[in-house]
């Protein structure tokens, strides 16, 4: 079982904080299913370590980082989950305190990955305080990861607090109030109609993110995001897309109950 990374610097107050979702994230992705589809998918390296010009270095981005948990864990695991270590990994979210605790999330895990003298941690490129993957350009994106605000609310909280191309100053760190802070949560959390509206605007742009030979994606959804006509829809995109439930939570729990879906090309 792989280890999972700390996350006890995290201000949750302002950054939310890891949870059944998460966790249930982090068990997708290191089951033995799932490591061997990606380990088949992302396989091309050289047992020398230099690795073929086709098959070049996997960039792992997860939208809406928060504290930095999962992509730490596909970042230190990298050679587990993967079959080869050089993966680069990019976050992003639109709360800039989440931003920074993300780098220091997956660089303290891959650095204890290092101390153990386990082969195989990643690297971290960035961490970007953007909506949704508006920064990253079309067609590179390897892999991607979105647990989303997926709780049902009668609306998507507006965000005012986030400055495109700016972020969060200094002085506004150190004024900001408990209703800020409060705000920067249910960001991570209010999904709007059905929980919903956050995701869909990601699926618009998704089969442009993916890369076209081997683009992945995981997101997790709640039963109420009903998760059956997602996947309905994306099997409308056409035939080279493929679209699967990989991961369930243990709970039987009404609307909570969690699912995860793999979106691919192929």
């Amino acid at each position: 079982m792989l280890p999972t990374p700390s996350t006890s610097h995290v201000d949750t107050n302002r950054i939310y904080e890891p949870a059944e979702d998460s966790f249930l994230l982090l068990d997708t992705l290191s089951s033995e299913a799932e490591t061997r589809f990606l380990t088949q998918r992302f396989a091309g390296h050289q047992p020398t370590g230099h690795y073929d010009d086709s098959h070049p270095s996997p960039l792992v981005l997860e939208v809406g980082s928060g504290s930095g948990v999962v992509l730490a864990f596909v970042t230190a695991h990298a050679h587990a989950i993967f079959g080869r270590a050089d993966v680069i990994a990019l976050g992003t979210d639109v709360n800039t305190f989440a931003c920074e605790a993300t780098k220091q999330t997956v660089t303290q895990a891959c650095q204890a990955t290092k101390e153990e003298d386990v082969d195989g941690a990643g690297i971290l490129l960035a961490t970007l305080s953007a909506d949704l993957a508006s920064p990253i350009r079309d067609g590179i994106t390897d892999l991607l990861i979105f647990n989303p605000p997926y709780v049902p609310s009668p609306a998507v909280p507006e965000l005012k607090y986030f400055k495109p191309g700016t972020g969060i100053t200094d002085t506004e760190c150190t004024s900001r109030t408990f209703e800020e802070d409060s705000h920067l949560l249910q960001l991570s959390y209010d999904g709007g109609v059905d929980g919903i509206e956050v995701t869909n605007r990601l699926l618009e742009r998704l089969p442009d993110l993916l890369n076209l030979a081997r683009g992945t994606a995981y997101i997790l959804l709640c039963a109420q995001n009903k998760p059956g006509e997602i996947m309905q829809r994306v099997r409308g995109w056409g035939d080279a897309w493929s679209v699967a439930a990989v991961g369930h939570s243990g709970k039987k729990a009404g609307w909570e109950k969690l699912q995860i879906i793999r979106i691919w090309r192929g």
